[in-house]
């Protein structure tokens, strides 16, 4: 027994810092969101997602008479875009519940009120949420635990990815632990490589029988040499040879496996770097629909939610890019979808008379949405459209009335 003790302290005392990835993965160690968030590629592909979505101020809308009115002194707009009540603001609290929606089991805020107004909205960590079931296929049912305090579903504003019961969700921590855990391993592969200083592996070989005393002093001597400090070199005295280890499969394929690793996480997160426009939609996009439809469902009033919706100002998202932003005003003054006043006050511009004109035709028609007149610079022609709807109702009138008989002559 003695003996088997030894030699496995031994076999565990072989494993160097080269078979730290092999070793994770027969170990079935399992990756944590904190192991995730060093990899670089995943660190920067969360932090991408969650400031583009946290930029994003959200909107309420309302739908008066047929048309889409923006409720702009609402307070609960102010709640989720300024000042939440909490110590968090509304960016740091929407980055931070995308965070959790992403690497967590979702992203929660608790809902204060005071009767029917929304008072506070107040981040919650997801570790910190615990969800009490009563589960039924059909009917499900859940309460909200923090901190043994219980709450109801609607108390909180939940943001959860692939869930099944509408409680809680999976993060990508959990849904492709695998492969990040490799990623995680090939991370601290490299870390034993930097801390050896990047030499290479071997063994000495001697002519002659070296005392303790020797074999001491060359011990003490190879371990400052990889111990990356200021020894980088090692004297062998006469009869000694160094004698290079061969690499490891691992070591050979490092470079081509950052790489590999780099592009499959890319594909966990639905990054493109060369492509924003897809990124934004598989990326971005279904996020910001998770979170409106959230918004919704908790912080509108029964009685508002057939005419109230909230909604994320995506606009924000391209105004990071100056070119992008002054060619999409251009291709919506030209298609008379925006007049100039209205491409100005997106730009937070002041009002300027004579601009409230939209293109209606193919760069010779003008139609001012104030006077409701159409103006042809070719011909110098001005028309009132008040004045033509009145002479064509008219017309029609006057149609009815000689089909009916009724002529001036009879």
């Amino acid at each position: 027994m003695g003996l088997f003790k030894r030699s496995k302290k031994r076999d565990t005392e072989n494993i160097g810092p080269n078979d730290l990835l092999l070793n994770a993965l027969i170990n079935n160690e399992t990756i944590t969101r904190e192991k995730a968030m060093t990899i670089p590629a995943v660190s920067g592909a969360v932090d991408f997602i969650c400031g583009s979505i946290a930029c994003m101020p959200v909107r309420l809308f309302k739908y008066e008479d047929g048309e889409v009115v923006e409720q702009k002194d609402d307070r609960r707009c102010k709640l989720l875009n300024t000042d939440t009540g909490d110590t968090l603001d509304g960016f740091q609290m929407k980055k931070a519940i995308v965070e959790d929606y992403l690497m967590g089991k979702g992203g929660y805020a608790y809902i204060q009120r005071s009767s029917n107004d929304v008072t506070g909205i107040f981040y919650v960590q997801d570790i910190y949420v615990v969800i009490m079931k009563m589960y039924y296929p059909i009917f499900k049912q859940f309460w909200i635990d923090v901190g043994g305090a219980r709450y109801e579903p609607y108390e909180f504003l939940k943001i959860l990815r692939n869930t099944k019961d509408g409680a809680s969700g999976v993060g990508i921590t959990v849904e492709v632990s695998k492969a990040l855990e490799t990623a995680y391993q090939t991370l601290i592969y490299q870390l034993g490589l930097v801390k050896k200083g990047g030499n290479k592996r071997g063994f000495l070989k001697s002519q002659r029988k070296l005392g303790q005393d020797e074999i001491d002093i060359l011990k003490t001597a190879w371990q400052n040499l990889y111990s990356n400090n200021e020894e980088s070199v090692v004297v062998l005295n006469n009869g000694l040879e160094f004698q290079e280890a061969s690499n490891t499969s691992v070591e050979m394929q490092l470079n081509e496996s950052k790489k590999a690793f780099l592009d499959e996480i890319n594909a966990i997160f639905h990054i493109y770097p060369d492509d924003f426009e897809r990124t934004f939609k598989e990326a971005i996009y279904p996020i910001v629909k998770a979170f409106e439809t959230a918004l919704n469902r908790d912080l509108l009033l029964e009685k508002e939610k057939d005419d109230y919706f909230f909604s994320f100002d995506v606009k924000e998202i391209i105004k990071a890019s100056i070119k992008e932003r002054y060619e999409a005003y251009k291709t919506a003054k030209e298609t008379g979808f925006l007049t100039l006043n209205e491409i100005r006050r997106e730009e937070n511009l002041n009002y300027v008379e004579g601009l409230d004109v939209v293109n209606v035709g193919l760069g010779a028609v003008l139609y001012d949405i104030n006077t409701h007149t159409y103006y042809t610079p070719n011909m110098d022609q001005q028309t009132d459209l008040n004045k033509t709807e009145s002479m064509l109702e008219a017309h029609v009138m006057e149609q009815e009335f000689v089909a009916d008989g009724n002529s001036s002559d009879a």
